[in-house]
């Protein structure tokens, strides 16, 4: 499980540097926020099941914060131009 966190950590990161190369500083620094934290949790060593744990809590926290964006700060057809 811990091989899965850096999984994750290695995608965040390519995720992170290709939103750095577009001009997304913000998001860019989101992701690499998230892969340091995905990194540092695979050399913990914990078990399986606190894994499973972090990994449901990381989860809810996403789906609730992505949720409150979307709700209240994005701007109905801001893309649109």
């Amino acid at each position: 499980m811990d091989r899965m966190f850096r999984v994750l950590g290695f995608w965040t990161g390519i995720f992170a540097v290709m939103f750095f190369l577009g001009d997304m500083e913000e998001t860019s620094l989101l992701f690499f926020a998230q892969t340091v934290f995905f990194v540092f949790l695979s050399y913990l060593k914990l078990t399986e099941r606190m894994y499973i744990y972090i990994f449901g809590a990381y989860c809810t926290i996403f789906f609730v914060g992505f949720t409150y964006w979307t709700t209240f700060m994005m701007i109905p057809g801001m893309g649109a131009e």
